[in-house]
């Protein structure tokens, strides 16, 4: 059996398990100190969603959630997400608690929305001191999921007409944060006439984005 296969029987499984438990599953964008934009891409998510209840036979909550970085119903979520523009801060006691979250089995997807890198790699390292962001090679599973990135993260919007690179954390072998940078894959989830992208860009944002899920969901 292909491992695709192996993936779509697992998601149908698990999406199942959570029907028939009368559950969902969740998904919930990250809120952080600092004065950056964590609330940036509000259609983001629940479209996310969406696509991969449909894609994917998830049963993902489609509501907007929103989760302190500190707070303990962070583990109540399996998927997280975190964007901005500016200023990122995490007190120790946040720190402590995030990587608490992503060792046990915690996914964090962080999505640069312009101008995030420099403060996002410095708090992260408040989280794990002891690891580096490194580039994930175009081969990775991740890009390799429900759909296929022969090219690895696919651009979505220019800022600095650099090219776009998925970054990873990677702790006891286990990829527990996706950084996708230069890429802004969140604006292309948002509704059409916020950025007023074309369909082809929104698909190519939402499917990568479901890999990503995919991919989270199943790395076990």
């Amino acid at each position: 059996m292909s491992y695709k296969n192996l993936l779509a029987i697992f998601l149908l499984f698990a999406s199942l398990s959570a029907v028939g438990q009368s559950e969902k599953l969740k998904m919930a964008k990250l809120k952080y100190n600092g004065g950056g934009d964590w609330y940036a891409n509000k259609t983001a998510l629940p479209n996310l969603a969406r696509f991969c209840n449909q894609y994917l036979r998830t049963s993902f909550d489609e509501e907007d959630a929103v989760v302190e970085v500190g707070s303990p119903e962070l583990f109540d979520y399996s998927y997280i997400y975190m964007t901005g523009h500016g200023n990122v801060v995490f007190s120790s006691s946040e720190a402590e608690n995030l990587r608490n979250y992503l060792v046990s089995g915690g996914f964090l997807h962080i999505d640069d929305n312009y101008g995030l890198d420099p403060y996002i790699r410095l708090e992260m390292k408040k989280v794990f001191p002891e690891l580096e962001f490194i580039e994930l090679p175009l081969d990775h599973p991740i890009y390799d999921q429900k759909f296929k990135f022969e090219k690895g993260l696919p651009k979505i919007h220019e800022h600095d007409n650099k090219p776009p690179q998925g970054f990873g954390l990677i702790y006891e072998g286990r990829l527990l944060c996706y950084y996708s940078y230069e890429s802004d894959l969140g604006n292309g989830w948002e509704d059409k006439r916020i950025h007023n992208d074309t369909e082809a860009v929104r698909q190519n944002a939402l499917r990568m984005g479901a890999n990503i899920i995919a991919f989270a969901l199943t790395q076990y």
